[in-house]
């Protein structure tokens, strides 16, 4: 599995592309039993409600092969390997189990972030950036609509952020996120089993939601086999751990 042209072009200008049915139906209905069972048997703590939005739901489960077949038993596998390289991924240690409940208030419009920043509740230690390579998500369950909880994205950002670290250096984000114009987010529409794959560098959030359901997502972070190597550069050369994509000299922002 490979991603075709039109998708490689996407991946490039926007930063992210969707992956349709990436994931059989058995392995999304064994997921969400598992989550469903855990969240029956142990409940959720509400004092350790912060550190699983940030973290993870359900984290016995996260390295268990009922979460990580989303990734490694899938076309997603498949595809994001080949874009960063065969045999140049590290094998992924667990998913964070994202699951967005709804509230009763309005529900509020995504804010952007890259991954990797502290927070008190993340576990990135302060004074690190934990970059990575490429984010993949699975949904679990059907977004048709806005306001769902939806993973949300700043097409383009990727670019943007490079541009922004060119000049003030990959560390700057230590200060927080960069005071640049992203522009409207687009709140992604899934059915279950629908995976995405993105650049690390792409600004994204989550939507509020609304609506009655439940949102289930599985995220994975994917690392470059050499990435420690490379931990600043890619930053500021965004294409550099994906062997498998063509190098956009003549993008703006673009590798040059």
């Amino acid at each position: 599995m490979e991603l075709t042209a039109g998708q490689q072009e996407q991946l490039i200008e926007e930063g992210y592309v969707r992956l349709p049915g990436a994931v059989p139906a058995d392995l999304v209905a064994r997921a969400r039993r598992a989550i469903n069972a855990s969240l029956g048997e142990r409940g959720i703590d509400p004092e350790q409600l912060p550190i699983y939005r940030a973290r993870s739901y359900c984290p016995e489960l996260q390295h268990d092969s009922v979460i990580t077949d989303l990734y490694n038993a899938s076309k997603a596998r498949e595809i994001a390997e080949a874009a960063i390289g065969p045999g140049k991924v590290r094998q992924i240690g667990g998913g964070q189990i994202a699951l967005r409940f709804p509230t009763m208030s309005d529900p509020r419009p995504p804010h952007p972030h890259i991954d990797g920043m502290y927070t008190p509740t993340n576990g990135v230690p302060p004074g690190t950036i934990a970059n990575f390579t490429a984010l993949v998500g699975v949904f679990l369950s059907e977004i048709p609509h806005d306001d769902m909880g939806n993973f949300s994205v700043w097409p383009g950002s990727h670019r943007t952020l490079q541009a922004y670290f060119r000049e003030h250096g990959p560390q700057s984000l230590l200060e927080g996120f960069p005071p640049v114009e992203l522009g409207e987010p687009l709140q992604l529409h899934a059915a279950p089993g629908d995976a995405v794959l993105c650049h690390y560098q792409l600004a994204h959030g989550i939507a509020g939601n609304g609506s009655p359901f439940v949102r289930y997502g599985i995220f994975f972070r994917l690392a470059h086999v050499e990435h420690e190597s490379v931990h600043w550069e890619c930053m500021t050369d965004i294409w550099r751990e994906w062997e498998g994509i063509s190098r956009p000299g003549t993008l703006p922002g673009g590798t040059g």
